[in-house]
């Protein structure tokens, strides 16, 4: 018993020492770039427009595209941001839930150009 008591007292100091090193805003989410990496060029938003994404892949592109719009764009209007993440979030949603036509606006909605071209930094 005392080891077990030794364990969770040497791992949550571990943990509150660990808790201080990390900058703020580093547990909030992913960043665009990472969002970027696995939902658009590490093609999981197409495999999930196409239909072709098991329901944990949904599941996590609905969170992916959550995470998209908490950030801040580079550059350009939030106005258009938001209109343009919450495409992508209502879009994903959708094929999660089974709507009709929810795989064709993830698709409309998947428009690297459009958002680049508004937000994209340097």
């Amino acid at each position: 018993m005392s080891r077990r008591w030794a364990g969770l007292v040497a791992g949550s100091v571990v943990t509150v020492a660990v808790a201080g090193l990390v900058p703020a805003g580093a547990l909030e989410g992913p960043t665009i770039k990472e969002v970027m990496k696995v939902a658009m060029k590490g093609g999981l938003a197409k495999k999930v427009a196409s239909g072709q994404a098991s329901a944990e892949q949904q599941r996590e592109l609905v969170r992916l595209m959550e995470a998209l719009a908490a950030n801040k764009p580079p550059r350009g209007e939030a106005s258009s941001w938001e209109s343009k993440t919450a495409a992508l979030i209502d879009a994903s949603r959708g094929v999660l839930e089974g709507k009709p036509d929810a795989a064709e606006a993830l698709k409309r909605a998947i428009n690297c150009k459009a958002c680049h071209d508004a937000h994209k930094g340097e």
